[in-house]
């Protein structure tokens, strides 16, 4: 595998390059792995695939598939980061941004929607300007590029009327499915939304790019921290589990030629980028965790017990933490809950 790295320092008006450099090979023994930076003014470009690169460093990661018809992003950032992660991405592609697909409702995935979105132009642009397609305007916000996701991220963006909305109307999605399985062929490539429900939280989709074999995961995957499952919104170990296995069931491994570049790449909500292995092996942690949970509470065990015979300890130097706002507590929490609800 060979990833590209950029990493771009953004500041008021003037956009530097700091450094490329080749990030790994797997026919090496050498590997890096591309961790985000935590520089307030850093954002890294990681390109995947010819046609396929990845922004870290602006709240969430975020997934580019970029081609003769302009742009595909998944996931949008952050809000403050919003004008530095599109100040990279400009230097990707000049063509425009068509789509953004939110792979769930939180701030740092959604909050550069509504920047990311004026900055592009809508496909539906396409023509219809020319003949004063003013429903097509109406029904755009101005030409403003595509905003995709799950119906309930519409649910969780917006309010009832009366009600004051978490995020402005602009950052909103404009196309919604409630259905298993959205299809999008842009860029000569098949491009597949599917929502896995219940898992991180009810609204999440996975985004798989066909040619490219490339699944952008969303939080359901984060390879800086255990996954936060957010009960609020639906969010349940069993579902979290099942979302993994349908990654993983998706990628494929360079198997027999393990010496060859090869295989699908999964990138995750946050860190590093993820091989079918390297996802096994998360997977297979939280079915550890969620297993010795699972005997405990048939013993009769409370939470508070639970928590003080710290069934996470083995995973906490990777992916624990002990304050924030997900820490290995709330993680175990989140679980304990679940299975007392069965499910």
């Amino acid at each position: 595998m060979k990833f590209w790295q950029l990493r771009f320092t953004v500041g008021l008006s003037t956009l530097s390059v700091i450094g490329v450099c080749a990030v790994f090979q797997i026919a090496d023994a050498q590997q890096s792995r591309v961790t985000p930076r935590n520089s307030q003014n850093e954002i890294e470009i990681v390109r995947l695939r010819p046609n396929f690169y990845m922004l870290a460093g602006g709240g969430s990661n975020i997934g580019i598939q970029s081609g003769t018809d302009g742009m595909v992003l998944v996931d949008a950032g952050s809000t403050d980061s919003a004008d530095r992660n599109l100040a990279a991405l400009q230097t990707i592609s000049a063509l425009p941004v068509r789509y953004i697909v939110n792979t769930s409702s939180d701030a740092d995935h959604v909050g550069g929607n509504g920047r990311f979105a004026k900055a592009g132009r809508s496909i539906f642009a396409m023509g219809s300007e020319a003949v004063g397609g003013e429903f097509a305007r109406e029904m755009t916000n101005g030409y403003a590029a595509s905003i995709l996701s799950t119906e309930n991220v519409l649910k969780r963006m917006s309010a009832p009327t009366g009600k004051v909305a978490p995020f402005p109307s602009e950052s909103w999605p404009t196309e919604t499915f409630t259905n298993l399985r959205r299809t999008i062929f842009f860029n000569q490539e098949g491009i597949e939304v599917l929502h896995l429900p219940a898992a991180h939280s009810d609204g999440d989709s996975i985004v798989y790019f066909r040619s490219s074999d490339v699944i952008a995961a969303g939080d359901i995957v984060d390879a800086t921290r255990f996954p936060v499952i957010d009960t609020k919104f639906g969010g349940t170990v069993q579902g979290e589990i099942g979302a993994l296995n349908r990654i993983i069931e998706l990628s494929v491994r360079p198997m027999p030629l393990v010496f060859q570049e090869g295989g699908t790449y999964i990138l995750p909500g946050h860190g590093h980028v993820y091989s079918q292995q390297d996802l096994v092996e998360y997977r297979d942690m939280i079915v550890i965790i969620r297993d010795i949970i699972e005997n405990m509470l048939k013993q009769g065990m409370t939470l508070e017990q639970i928590q003080a015979a710290s069934p996470a300890k083995g995973y906490e130097p990777s992916f624990g933490a002990a304050q924030g706002p997900w820490t290995t507590r709330d993680f175990v929490r989140a679980i304990y809950e679940g299975l007392s609800k069965g499910h």
